[in-house]
């Protein structure tokens, strides 16, 4: 029977214990100080074996009974070990498991109640502290937050209300997870800072943003240089299948669409020939279409303005009664 990670096996019932090989390998080698114990290894016995380059210490109270380097799930088990029964893996570690995010070369992060004696041990383990632990954990294997509660715990430890912002679109955009259940998981365990942020995020996604750069689309080249609004993700058939384009201002009069290309390359020929047969789709209807990459929109937004302002007016869009333009990069100085 394997042991969940959320057990101590010095506080089961020996029917329920299991045996030693089939501990090990559920726990992919790593073993605490106490399970140590109850399966009758002694202080002595333990120090001989470290001693002896059999074993190895990873943490206070958590050993690998093996040498060498120890891999990735061996050492999410020792981090769990590390801060106890009730430890869960959070932050950028869970958003690893859930993923969200590639795996990188990071601290595994882990939750604990504020009860808890643990504390961060760099670089194998970064220890955060919640009130709302109760509510946050997803019984799995290895324990870790909940998916809304993953994102919500990533966007409050942003440097700035901003980036909680942005990163709340990338990732709802891009996960299962459903607009409302990261709305119910703010009103249940609702953050110390970056609420209107995370709230805001929210908000775009709902209204059809699926990334960091539709916002600064949206923000820094349609709404500061008074361009009408595009529609979001548009459907289009496309050989067949319904493709989304990011925005079309068709409902201003003008067959426009704006491609926002956040990657730097394509990462398979599969997705470069759709691209290329949507790019002859948008040619056959008799569609303008402009693309642009974050460098392009972040850096450059008035240079971008200027040229979908062009595109508009000459395929049928009338400036008369659009909004004022707020840039002050692009605005005329007051005399």
């Amino acid at each position: 029977m394997p042991l969940h990670p959320r057990w101590s096996a010095d506080r089961l019932p020996d029917v329920a214990r299991p045996s030693w090989p089939p501990l090990l390998d559920a726990q992919h080698g790593v073993v605490s100080g106490a399970q140590l114990r109850s399966y009758g290894h002694t202080k002595a016995d333990i120090e001989a074996n470290l001693e002896a380059g059999r074993w190895q210490r990873v943490l206070p109270r958590v050993y690998a009974t093996f040498t060498g380097e120890l891999p990735r799930p061996a050492r999410l088990f020792a981090a769990l070990l590390y801060g106890g029964a009730n430890a869960v893996l959070s932050h950028h570690t869970a958003a690893e498991e859930w993923g969200l995010i590639p795996r990188g070369d990071r601290p595994v992060e882990i939750t604990v109640p504020y009860t808890s004696s643990a504390i961060s041990q760099r670089p194998l383990v970064v220890v955060h502290r919640s009130r709302a632990l109760r509510y946050t954990t997803l019984v799995a294997t290895p324990a870790r937050t909940r998916l809304p509660d993953t994102i919500l715990d990533l966007a409050v430890s942003q440097p700035t209300a901003r980036e909680a912002t942005l990163l709340v679109v990338d990732l709802v955009s891009r996960s299962p997870v459903a607009v409302g259940d990261v709305r119910d998981c703010l009103l249940l365990r609702p953050p110390y800072r970056y609420r209107a942020a995370v709230r805001r995020g929210l908000a775009l996604v709902a209204n059809g943003l699926m990334s960091a750069l539709e916002v600064e689309y949206l923000e820094s080249v349609e709404d500061r240089h008074g361009l009408p609004r595009g529609e979001r993700q548009t459907p289009f058939a496309v050989d067949g299948k319904t493709l989304w384009e990011d925005v079309t201002y068709d409902v201003h009069g003008a067959a426009v669409t704006i491609r926002l290309d956040g990657r730097a390359t394509h990462a398979t020929g599969g997705v470069a020939f759709r691209d290329r047969r949507r790019d002859n789709a948008a040619e056959l209807a008799g569609r303008a279409r402009l693309v642009y990459g974050w460098q392009d929109v972040h850096t450059s937004p008035c240079a971008v303005a200027a040229e979908v302002r062009k595109v508009l007016a000459r395929e049928g869009w009338s400036p008369a009664g659009s909004r004022a333009p707020t840039c002050r990069q692009c605005r005329p100085p007051q005399s």
